[in-house]
């Protein structure tokens, strides 16, 4: 045990660092040449023993699941695709069976990085949405203000938003308005003036146009012609 010991010590030691910095932000297309590269600083290839192989691959090992926790992976999923660490040693007896693990590994692991930040994205944009309903009537409510509460750019959150609801964001707020206007219009005693303050226009000029752009009406014909509530 201690002979492993001493041998152990003369090897140079893995960039874990590299390895972490691989996994968080490295690219799925040149994962596997970025980790051949981080495995030719200690000679990989050239390591005999199996027992500073297996050392050097539980390294990355540990790395490896430590950051599948952090981005959400189970531990049963993480053990279903590559073993519990008293099992390595028994699949890993050459060094080539080896670095195809590893390599698969890095790759797994940066692929439910990318999956995780796509949900995550996907969240952030329905975040974005429910804020618009809970705030349509905030007459300074708009793109700025939205990526600012959900933590975007505006840039970003416009591509996004149009990408999964089909329409613009400020087209969004302004069909989140009409929708409310409409829902007054038919059921409320309310001035057609303090209805459009009440959805977010602070210009009743502005808010019978946009009105009758998503309506074909004005407020008025459309509250004349609402005989009972839907």
């Amino acid at each position: 045990m201690n002979e492993n010991k001493d041998i152990i010590q003369e090897v140079k030691r893995i960039d874990i660092k590299s390895i972490e910095e691989l996994l968080q932000s490295g690219r799925l297309e040149d994962c596997g040449e970025k980790l051949d590269e981080i495995l030719d600083e200690v000679n990989f290839s050239q390591i005999g023993s199996l027992v500073i192989r297996l050392y050097v691959c539980m390294d990355i090992y540990v790395a490896a699941h430590t950051f599948a926790e952090k981005i959400g992976i189970s531990n049963e999923c993480f053990y279903e695709h590559f073993g519990i660490a008293d099992d390595i040693a028994s699949k890993l007896t050459e060094t080539e069976d080896t670095v195809v693990f590893l390599h698969k590994m890095i790759y797994d692991c940066i692929m439910w990085r990318i999956e995780s930040a796509k949900e995550s994205g996907k969240s952030v944009i329905a975040s974005a949405r429910e804020y618009i309903d809970n705030n349509y009537m905030n007459d300074e409510l708009s793109l700025l203000v939205v990526a600012e509460a959900v933590g975007l750019s505006p840039s970003y959150l416009s591509a996004q938003f149009k990408k999964k609801y089909g329409q613009n964001l400020s087209e969004y707020i302004a069909s989140a308005r009409i929708s409310r206007a409409r829902e007054l219009l038919c059921c409320t005693s309310k001035m057609i003036y303090e209805i459009a303050y009440d959805v977010g226009f602070r210009d009743y000029r502005y808010f019978s146009q946009i009105f009758k752009k998503y309506t074909g009406q004005t407020p008025r014909q459309f509250q004349n012609s609402a005989n009972i509530c839907p």
